[in-house]
């Protein structure tokens, strides 16, 4: 939910790889920026949110957010935005800025519980005469506001493009922009990296990406890595071309280190799992024969000894 996520320091979900090389004050404020945005654009109960999630809305800041809670703790909930201007310390620009990403539902209008701006009403009101019905009619019909030509609406003060959006808006009041959250499905009885066996088919989410793999979670409590020469049957020079982080995939177990830890894995189904016993990476010097210029000498030719030998000399003293 995204109540719970707002609680988090952006940068210890991890965002990168490389994440504590960068300027830390800049990642702070660019993350903050994107949080910001996600709950804008999803919008806020204005009736249930935290103090927390409050301080994310447009405009809104620490302080501000507190001083809603506290009259929503003494009046009850807000009937309607125009309330908020009695908030201690919400002024007409705080209200500007913040109104149409708080939504209330069931409460005296029902726009407010939409993303249209109560700037933006006088427009609204002008739709509801021309269709000659009310709100409740209209919100979330989208045959009936489809049935209207955007450009009867368009005047000096709200041209076209404010228009469509108001209309689109109208056609989806409340819903939730996100789309369906898909998770990777964990096998039964996987639970530590001891519970895994080479040739183990799996699915696991990717949570990091880097030029030479990429690392899936597979829940264990330890990331699993796929290699760039695992990630297809196909040459690849970098895994971001074939994955990124939050994609679901399926993988098969290669090998496990438990002395360090380490889950190789692959993308490449078909991929046998090596046998034998794991080759270690300790040094070991080289043989006699493995040394550079090395390898078994070649036999001299053997001296002849004995009377061989001086039937030789003679033999050439006679030439």
């Amino acid at each position: 939910p995204l109540a719970e996520l707002v609680k988090i320091d952006p940068k210890s979900i991890g965002v990168g790889q490389y994440q504590h090389d960068v300027n830390q004050s800049e990642m702070a404020r660019a993350l903050d920026a994107v949080v910001e945005d996600c709950v804008n654009k999803v919008g806020v109960d204005l009736n249930t949110a935290s103090q927390a999630l409050l301080a994310k809305v447009s405009g809104l800041s620490a302080s501000v957010a507190s001083s809603i809670v506290r009259w929503r703790d003494a009046h009850g909930a807000f009937r309607n935005r125009q309330q908020l201007l009695d908030v201690t310390g919400l002024g007409p620009k705080t209200f500007e800025q913040a109104a149409g990403f708080l939504r209330i539902r069931g409460g005296d209008n029902p726009l407010d519980l939409s993303g249209v701006h109560p700037e933006t009403y006088p427009l609204v009101e002008k739709a509801l005469t021309l269709l000659k019905r009310s709100a409740d009619e209209i919100v979330g019909r989208s045959d009936v506001l489809r049935s209207l030509k955007p450009e009867l609406l368009a005047d000096e003060r709200f041209g076209l493009i404010t228009v469509k959006d108001v209309l689109a808006e109208l056609e989806k009041p409340g819903r939730d922009p996100r789309p369906d959250f898909k998770v990777a499905r964990f096998n039964d009885g996987v639970e530590d990296v001891k519970d895994l066996q080479p040739g183990m088919l799996l699915e696991g989410t990717v949570s990091n990406v880097a030029q030479f793999g990429a690392f899936v979670d597979l829940g264990v409590h330890q990331d699993g890595l796929i290699h760039v020469s695992q990630l297809s049957n196909k040459f690849v020079t970098d895994a971001r071309e074939v994955v990124k982080t939050g994609d679901i995939v399926k993988v098969k177990v290669l090998e496990i280190d438990l002395a360090r830890q380490r889950i190789s894995l692959t993308m490449k189904l078909d991929a046998q799992a090596p046998r034998g016993p794991k080759q270690d990476n300790a040094f070991r010097p080289a043989a006699r024969n493995e040394r550079t210029g090395g390898g078994p000498r070649p036999a001299q030719d053997a001296l002849p000894t004995g009377g061989n030998a001086m039937a030789a000399a003679f033999a050439k003293l006679k030439r």
